[in-house]
């Protein structure tokens, strides 16, 4: 059994070796051709409706240029930040960023997805409280959105029933057009997934939600 200072040993020995594989990983990309590095951190709703558009005009004009894409929560996200674990990162406005410096990028709405037949799709709004007493269909465990919802549902002392989790805003959708249950994902996935599914969207009115 190792005594305290080689446990204490073995913790500094781990976090060495994590640094070095990391510096090995960064430095090996140089010698094929890669010359700029960016590391960017954002949730997921940012991953799957904004950056794709973003991304891909700066790639091919950068070429010699990789980014690394982590999903985190926004507290999360300004942590990292501070201790130089990221270059850049996407977060929800009302985020306590301390003395970073913000720029505007794009405005989410979450809103609540259903089924024609479901009981709520007669509404146009309302609050996230309201549909918790509903079964949920739900982004796979570990999602940043997902776990947002959890924080606010928690909030409210009560937490998400949920039926299955999916990956994907797309398959979460499908499963909800047949009736499984409820979902909130952002506004421009749910347009996109209702030019091919038979869904209703209801607002909400919570402010976070935007």
């Amino acid at each position: 059994q190792p005594t305290e200072a080689g446990a204490a040993l073995l913790r500094h020995a781990h976090s060495i070796l994590l640094q070095w594989e990391r510096m090995v990983g960064d430095v090996s990309q140089y010698a094929h051709g890669l010359k700029g590095h960016v590391r960017l951190l954002c949730n997921t709703a940012t991953i799957t409706e904004f950056l794709p558009e973003v991304l891909s005009p700066y790639l091919t004009a950068h070429p010699n240029v990789g980014i690394d894409i982590h999903e985190r929560l926004s507290a999360e996200i300004v942590q990292d930040l501070l201790e130089d674990k990221a270059d850049v990162g996407v977060v929800a406005k009302n985020t306590d960023v301390g003395e970073l410096e913000t720029f505007p990028f794009r405005t989410l709405k979450l809103v609540i997805v259903v089924a024609p037949a479901h009981p709520l799709a007669t509404r146009a709004k309302m609050a996230f409280a309201e549909t918790l007493d509903h079964d949920f269909v739900g982004m796979a465990e570990g999602s940043s959105i997902q776990t947002y919802l959890e924080a606010h549902a928690a909030k409210a002392g009560k937490r998400l029933n949920y039926r299955v989790r999916l990956r994907g805003f797309m398959a979460v959708s499908r499963l909800v057009e047949s009736g499984v249950g409820i979902a909130i994902i952002p506004e421009t996935a749910a347009r996109r997934c209702m030019d091919s599914m038979d869904l209703r969207t209801v607002a909400l009115t919570d402010i976070w939600a935007t």
